[in-house]
């Protein structure tokens, strides 16, 4: 049974941006990550009552979601150019996004979970893994390889935070 709690709502209204934001990272596409989104929000009203931690029950069925809807089409529809936004200004920083988002796309899905939820969820390298399902170490891996694939693509600039807050975890 769906609930008509509150806090169920207040939650939903409060992360809903922040969550959208982990979802679109993870698949890069607005209208999949919508999906998901409101899946994991059907997740999470059916069993409101009993979860402690409603945020990383969240994002745990986006993350599971993404892998298993990529495990079944084991393809990714790659755009030439992110679309465009009606933010004025920052035209630079937006173009630096749009490369880095495209950069995201060429990793395969766990290495693009494991950097969205350490850099740009800001979780720890236990939280990550308690999302994904994984040790720890496995993130560190996880995040090693797709920084070193982000380096490639990218080029050094602009990598040194990540880089940074990786040797800091």
């Amino acid at each position: 049974m769906l609930t008509a709690d509150p806090a169920y709502s207040e939650f939903v209204t409060a992360r809903g941006p922040r969550l959208r934001r982990a979802a679109y990272l993870l698949c890069g596409d607005v209208d999949l990550a919508e999906d998901l989104l409101q899946e994991a929000f059907i997740a999470l009203a059916e069993k409101w009552e009993s979860v402690d931690n409603p945020d990383g029950f969240v994002r745990r069925v986006i993350y599971r979601k993404r892998v298993s809807w990529w495990r079944k089409t084991r393809r990714e529809v790659a755009v030439e150019r992110m679309p465009e936004r009606g933010i004025p200004d920052g035209a630079e920083d937006r173009a630096r996004d749009d490369e880095v988002h495209a950069a995201l796309r060429t990793l395969p899905p766990r290495q693009r979970a494991a950097l969205v939820l350490r850099y740009f969820e800001d979780l720890t390298e236990a939280q990550t893994a308690e999302v994904m399902g994984v040790r720890p170490g496995t993130v560190k891996s996880l995040s090693h390889h797709a920084i070193a694939r982000l380096r490639e693509e990218l080029g050094s600039q602009g990598l040194g935070a990540m880089e940074q807050k990786e040797s800091l975890g």
